[in-house]
């Protein structure tokens, strides 16, 4: 009687073992597609940050050289006047 009371224990133990084991087996699983969907997102967000650094950067060089005429013009058209407020302190 008492081995048959220790085999059943030993069969409700291991019972409790594959429970638990296929518990954890489901989480991992879970957890596996949480973490790919994840680094699904990180390479997206990566791909665009690259692709509008690029456009930035284009659109830095195609506009550079006018934007720098233009500022240059600017600096170099000085018209000395007396300002209208100004008063002779003789």
């Amino acid at each position: 009687m008492t081995s048959q009371s220790q085999g059943i224990q030993q069969l409700l133990q291991a019972e409790k073992r594959a429970k638990d084991k296929l518990e954890e087996a489901k989480k991992s699983k879970y957890l596996a597609w949480i973490m790919g969907s994840q680094g699904n997102l990180s390479t997206k967000i990566e791909e665009q940050t690259t692709e509008k650094i690029r456009d930035i950067t284009n659109s830095f060089h195609k506009y550079m050289e006018n934007i720098m005429k233009q500022l240059l013009n600017m600096v170099y058209d000085i018209k000395p006047e007396i300002h209208p407020n100004y008063r002779d302190a003789v």
